[in-house]
């Protein structure tokens, strides 16, 4: 089943100690990325945040949130970290050299992150809480992004049958096309007055007709659909391949309205290049 790199879900939690809330969002890019925003006293989460996700997650710009609060019955006291506190005051001192200007604020210091936390009781008890309610939050977003992944695959299959229809309607009007080719040719001779022998006005058909003949880029465009449809069916990551499905594809459009000499064969090649456009930007959203 194909999933979309377009998906959001929200867990909330409340128990004992507190509350928090798991936020994860994501949009389309070429690899995986992850961006994490935590409280300061549970970074020590971010490790095994982030391999959870690469073990279930392939492609796109994925950002995490983690909101967290501690019921006041849960905090004892604050710690003060003192060596924070110390280098935040040094870097503002140095500031103020240049500025000459303000005054250094201790209260805005206790602001800064990390500078004061509190202490936590079964503070593992409540990472073990935590991490359970990040995997419900994950299972969501991905089951979000398999449900975005079948809007796609009903997208992209229907634009696939209409790439087929073209193809058929091409193969149907090529024997008429060369008929008409043929006749154009004697008619323009005619006019010229230029007479040539059977043999030698075979021999220019067969060259215009070479010229003209697509039916190895209409083979080529079905057996990529084919395999298009191969890949959508599997279970594994296939952004990627599809991608490169949709610039085969599209090589054999291009190859295909170059050959044209009547309008129905324009028309058509028109035509895929419209619908394997489409289908290539819903593929650009697929993991």
């Amino acid at each position: 089943m194909i999933r979309s790199m377009t998906a959001f879900a929200r867990y909330d939690i409340k128990s004992e100690w507190g509350s928090a809330t798991w936020e994860i969002r994501s949009i389309n890019h070429r690899y995986l990325e992850i961006y994490l925003r935590f409280p300061e006293h549970l970074r020590s989460l971010e490790s095994v945040i982030r391999e959870r996700m690469r073990s279930r997650l392939t492609r796109g710009k994925v950002e995490c949130y983690l909101r967290f609060e501690l019921n006041s019955s849960n905090i004892s006291e604050l710690i003060l970290n003192k060596n924070l506190a110390c280098q935040i005051i040094r870097a503002a001192n140095v500031i103020k050299k240049y500025s000459n200007e303000g005054e250094i604020n201790p209260l805005e210091i206790l602001r800064w992150p990390g500078v004061m936390s509190p202490v936590q009781q079964d503070l593992d008890i409540i990472r073990v809480e935590l991490l359970s309610s990040f995997d419900k939050t994950l299972d969501n977003f991905i089951k979000i992004r398999e449900t975005e992944g079948a809007v796609l695959y009903l997208l992209i299959e229907q634009r696939l049958n209409a790439v087929l229809v073209e193809v058929t309607k091409v193969r149907q009007y090529m024997p008429e096309i060369l008929q008409w080719q043929r006749n154009r040719l004697k008619s323009k001779l005619e006019e010229a007055g230029v007479q040539i022998e059977n043999h030698r006005l075979e021999q220019e058909l067969l060259i215009l007709i070479h010229r003209a003949d697509v039916a190895e880029e209409l083979d080529r465009l079905e057996a990529h659909i084919q395999v298009t449809r191969n890949i959508l069916k599997k279970k594994d990551a296939n952004g990627r391949r599809l991608d490169f499905m949709m610039q085969e594809c599209n090589r054999e459009s291009n190859t295909l309205a170059s050959k044209s000499i009547h309008s129905e064969i324009i028309n058509s090649a028109v035509e895929l290049k419209v619908l394997i456009e489409q289908m290539r930007e819903q593929i650009q959203n697929i993991e």
